[in-house]
């Protein structure tokens, strides 16, 4: 698709969309902004049943694999009926997890009759979701990213573990289902060379290859994150910055708590490195900064969707996914695109209270300093008033294991991988 983007008051939502991936927190928050805007959402979902595809923000949840070729066999098939052209036009197609955008990106072509959404190419795509790819991209451009090896043998890692300074972070080019079924960690950190190459061992059937790099001295505070829209020239449309407060697991986790912040080191380098590479669609880039230096290091990428800090940019009036909805089928743009840093917070409570509550024990967060902390305007990443059911059957879920914990016994039965793990 060609043409510059238009700024201008927006045509109303006239065209539906179906949010791959419902059964996430990222996809939840979708839902509920397209369905907030006028939308008519349909979900798909692998799991139908778990707490976030419960939403009342979908008109239908079709239950289908959120990738790989039955993907696309159940896009093709609801296609005529969510984007029938007859009916005011295509659908807008918005995956919220990685091997989906890998999945609707190598499928574009037999996807284009029915749906619309905005890629880079797919070679790019495919380079910059498997975190091997962009380290290779990254080194080979010289970006602003620690010392890092890429282990794809026990040689590599015994490499690494001779040369890299400690401690180090080691995390998966790409969580396969294997590693969600293996782990709910995000990274390891190790600190020394037995730590590295014990890990590799225990992690290495997991995935295809890991990353080890060096760990950026600072606090969850040091960590930044960019939310961004590049039309289809290229151009940013869309930028917004944000701060983590705190995180779950502590030091190597997600974020359960974050603000807008203002940090144009961040901005900048984010626009650039999007621009080198001549990107179009969704992107996000989380950052550190050094405390020993000052330096702010890219620390990973997520391209092509949302993220679980994409509703905060919403929260604080700038128009992220309605951008990114109208700019792919070359409407107007929306005028709210400019962030105003007002102090918008995001919160996921569940985690963020086990995180205060190890912050408690250790001593580096009191009560009153936690208030303080929640305080102000903010987005809920599953709690709404207007959609309480996601919340309500989280709670439950977490209340049920407890049960099962303190219940003398009981053993508690095996659960399924939790399909929210990793994609906020």
């Amino acid at each position: 698709m060609g043409g510059h983007a238009v700024t201008s008051v927006p045509s109303p939502a006239r065209h539906p969309a179906v949010v791959v991936a419902l059964d996430c927190i990222t996809g939840l928050q979708t839902a509920r902004i397209l369905a907030a805007r006028g939308v008519p959402v349909t979900g798909v979902a692998a799991d139908p049943r778990h707490y976030c595809a419960r939403t009342r923000a979908v008109r239908r949840v079709v239950a289908s694999p959120t990738a790989g070729e039955p993907l696309i066999a159940t896009l093709e098939r609801i296609g005529p009926q969510v984007g029938d052209p007859a009916r005011g036009g295509p659908a807008f197609l918005i995956p919220c997890s990685d091997t989906s955008v890998l999945s609707i990106s190598a499928a574009r072509e037999r996807l284009f009759p029915w749906f619309r959404f905005v890629l880079p190419a797919h070679d790019l795509v495919e380079r910059l979701v498997d975190k091997i790819g962009f380290t290779e991209l990254a080194q080979a451009n010289g970006l602003a990213i620690p010392p890092t090896r890429i282990l794809r043998s026990r040689a590599d890692a015994e490499a690494a573990a001779s040369t890299l300074a400690y401690p180090v972070v080691m995390k998966p080019g790409l969580k396969t289902a294997r590693w969600q079924a293996a782990t709910k960690a995000k990274v390891f950190r190790v600190d020394d060379a037995a730590g590295l190459l014990e890990t590799y061992d225990r992690c290495a059937g997991w995935t295809d290859s890991l990353i080890a790099q060096t760990w950026v001295d600072g606090a969850e505070t040091d960590l930044y994150t960019s939310n961004l829209y590049f039309d289809r020239t290229s151009q940013p449309q869309v930028t917004f910055i944000t701060r983590k407060l705190r995180q779950w697991p502590i030091e190597t986790g997600t974020g359960c708590l974050g603000v807008e912040a203002r940090n144009d080191a961040v901005l900048e380098e984010s626009i650039r490195f999007f621009r080198s590479v001549d990107y179009q669609g969704l992107g996000y880039l989380e950052m550190k900064r050094d405390t020993r230096t000052g330096a702010h290091y890219i620390i990973e990428p997520n391209i092509g969707r949302p993220t679980g800090r994409s509703a905060t940019a919403e929260r604080a009036g700038v128009e992220l996914l309605m951008t990114a909805y109208h700019d792919a089928f070359e409407e107007p743009l929306p005028e709210a695109r400019t962030q105003r840093y007002e102090g918008v917070k995001w919160i996921y409570w569940r985690r963020d209270l086990q995180s205060s509550l190890v912050a408690a024990r250790h001593g580096q967060l009191s009560p009153l300093a936690w208030l303080r902390s929640i305080r102000g305007p903010r987005v809920e990443a599953v709690g709404s008033w207007r959609d309480p059911l996601p919340f309500v059957l989280d709670a439950w879920r977490v209340a049920g294991r407890i049960v099962r914990r303190v219940r003398p016994g009981r053993p508690s039965r095996p659960t399924a991988p939790d399909p929210a793990r990793g994609k906020a």
